[in-house]
């Protein structure tokens, strides 16, 4: 901005043919010196980065193989409670209650 500033009042000023002033020289030296600093830096960017070594993991010690386990016993069978009856013959026993009170309903409607 300074650099434009001091061109455009040496224009308005002198008039444009005019040589440049120390000023003037100065920004434009810092000008071209922020430039040339510019694309050495995008130069060096564009360049392969050094990548880190990645450490070399040791071999771990083959495992050891387990003992196999020793067969259990088969276990015995728990007692059951016998006079509990099972869901089939709950469905059946229902069956039959539901036929016997039918035949009941027809014995009494008959007398």
């Amino acid at each position: 901005m300074r650099l434009h500033l001091a061109i455009a009042s040496r224009a308005y000023s002198r008039g444009a043919d005019q040589p440049a002033s120390a000023q003037e020289k100065a920004l434009l030296e810092e000008r071209r010196s922020l430039k040339e600093a510019r694309t050495q830096r995008q130069a060096r960017a564009k360049l392969p980065k050094p990548k880190a070594v990645r450490p070399v993991k040791e071999a771990k010690p083959p495992r050891v193989p387990k003992a196999p386990k020793v067969a259990k016993e088969p276990k015995e069978a728990k007692a059951t409670k016998g006079n509990k009856p099972s869901r089939a013959d709950k469905l059946i026993k229902k069956a039959e209650n539901l036929e016997a009170a039918k035949k009941a309903a027809k014995k009494s409607a008959k007398t």
